[in-house]
């Protein structure tokens, strides 16, 4: 097998025990060092960042970040998203919105099952009604309850109705999470097929498009066309990209973020999505020290957030509000007390905490839950230093497991202010969950932002979240993915990272 050839960059630096990054990247290039490079043309290989690509059912709970990259690209839903993360065509050619906002009508195109049958409205009702189920688990669930009825028209036309008006139901359906698939013969209608699946790696070719079967001048995909997607941990992902043996890496956070910066990977090929969304600590435990929200505001108070996002990247800026702007709010976003210079006459964050064990003896233990990976240890450095400025101390703990203070960082499915007052109770006080119930029950647009904004002011009040920054989202893309486009949902499918795909 041929070696590479040399890079003219200048060499790396020489790895020590001061940069274990360093040391891992180095032994994952030397194995990848062994393969010739890819060519400029051919298939795409683009790399996950998450577990092997298996296609999972939504409606059984969360999918894994790799999983719904495949799950994109194999089984379209009514509408999805183009590179640029607007709506567009998926299994619907078009749709119409009527009685004010309340029904949805799409119309459906020509589009086939792997097995070359034809998909169906009823398929497409049955499927949807199966994911929306009262026992379904899919993440959307809680926030399409509006859903009233979804009704076969004719074998070509579906309708949704809705018991209230939800201007951003399509951004929700073309969400991966509502892809038309089908588990027990496993598939959807493309773009893509599966060939093939070795381990990790998933071989896809474009499928046939009933669509462009009167075009004479129309020709069936080949092996360019393909694309290969690899399930991956972020450390063999970058390493991969970095000797040229993959195009892209999708779904980079702040928890690979630092791996990058080891690594010569030009700055061109670094690229950021302004993912909207919610970055920052729930409190998910009222028990002891944290039942008060005056405790909880100490806290808050004491995490250095601006350093930490400055740690990270200089270019993520930190932020103190839990809206990222007013949205669909009555009210521009609410902010904390804590937020707030202290006025002399009050008590300093670690004075309030110490009042508090001068009555209640003993250690306080924090728990706080974290993904695994270099960006979160450093996050958990500066969490860990606010708590013990405090005297509490810190323990760090997975993301599953039982906490007091749970990391969120998640980008927003649509934009309602819904969304973040609904993610950011974990839980709250009983009026913060009042008001996010009368906005899910709002009948008219101005009581649901006025609720809206209730329980924004609510949660600031009640200090149950806090806010350190908006997500932080990064891909690795090489010049030959010229379609490739930020954007606020950080999604890039895979039928629109090249320019000669559709």
């Amino acid at each position: 097998m041929l070696l590479p050839p040399p890079r003219r960059s200048p060499p790396p630096r020489s790895p020590s025990p001061r940069h274990p990054v360093s040391l891992l990247l180095l032994g994952i290039a030397t194995v990848l060092a062994a393969c010739a490079p890819k060519p400029d043309s051919g298939p795409v290989v683009v790399s996950a960042i998450g577990a092997a690509p298996a296609l999972a059912d939504p409606a059984k709970g969360r999918l894994d970040p790799s999983a719904r990259v495949l799950l994109d690209a194999t089984a379209q839903g009514l509408v999805r998203f183009d590179a640029a993360g607007q709506i567009e065509p998926g299994i619907a050619e078009r749709w119409s919105v009527i009685d004010n906002g309340t029904s949805y009508i799409f119309r459906l195109r020509d589009a086939e099952w792997p097995d070359g049958r034809s998909v169906t409205a009823a398929d497409v009702v049955k499927l949807l009604r199966r994911q929306l189920a009262t026992q379904s688990r899919n993440v959307l669930v809680p926030f399409l309850t509006a859903i009233d009825e979804i009704v076969e028209m004719t074998p070509e036309v579906i309708e949704i109705r809705l018991k209230r008006p939800r201007p951003d139901l399509l951004k929700l359906f073309a969400q991966p999470e509502l892809a038309i698939v089908r588990i027990a013969q496993p598939g959807g209608s493309g773009p893509y097929r599966i060939l093939a699946q070795r381990g990790p790696v998933v071989r896809l070719r474009p499928g046939f498009d009933p669509s462009r079967a009167a075009d004479d001048q129309a020709t069936e995909p080949s092996a360019n066309d393909d694309a290969r997607l690899i399930g991956e941990r972020a450390a063999m992902a970058i390493a991969r990209f970095d000797a040229g043996h993959s195009d892209a890496v999708l779904g980079g956070s702040f928890v690979d973020w630092p791996i990058v910066l080891e690594t010569r990977i030009a700055p061109i090929s670094r690229r950021f999505d302004p993912a909207a969304g919610l970055f920052g600590l729930a409190f998910t435990s009222r028990d002891g020290v944290l039942a008060s929200p005056v405790n909880r505001a100490a806290i808050a108070r004491s995490i250095d957030r601006a350093g930490f996002t400055a740690a990270i990247s200089p270019e993520w800026e930190s932020t103190t509000q839990l809206l990222p702007e007013q949205l669909d709010s009555a009210a521009p976003p609410a902010l904390a007390a804590w937020t707030q210079p202290l006025a002399p006459d009050e008590r300093s964050p670690r004075a309030t905490i110490d009042a508090w064990r001068a009555a209640n003896p003993g250690d306080v233990r924090i728990r706080v839950a974290l993904p695994d990976g270099p960006g979160a240890t450093i996050l958990y450095g500066y969490v860990a230093g606010a708590l013990l400025s405090l005297g509490m101390a810190p323990e760090r703990v997975g993301p599953d497991a039982p906490a007091d203070l749970r990391l969120i960082d998640e980008v927003a499915p649509y934009d309602s202010a819904r969304w973040y007052v609904a993610r950011a109770c974990q839980p709250c006080s009983g009026a913060a969950q009042l008001a996010i119930e009368a906005a899910r029950e709002a009948d008219s647009p101005r009581l649901r932002a006025q609720q809206i904004a209730a329980a924004d002011a609510a949660l600031a009040s009640d200090v149950a979240f806090i806010p350190i920054a908006r997500p932080l989202r990064w891909s690795l893309v090489a010049p030959r993915l010229r379609a490739w486009a930020a954007n606020s949902r950080a999604w890039h499918p895979l039928n629109h990272l090249r320019t000669d795909t559709n």
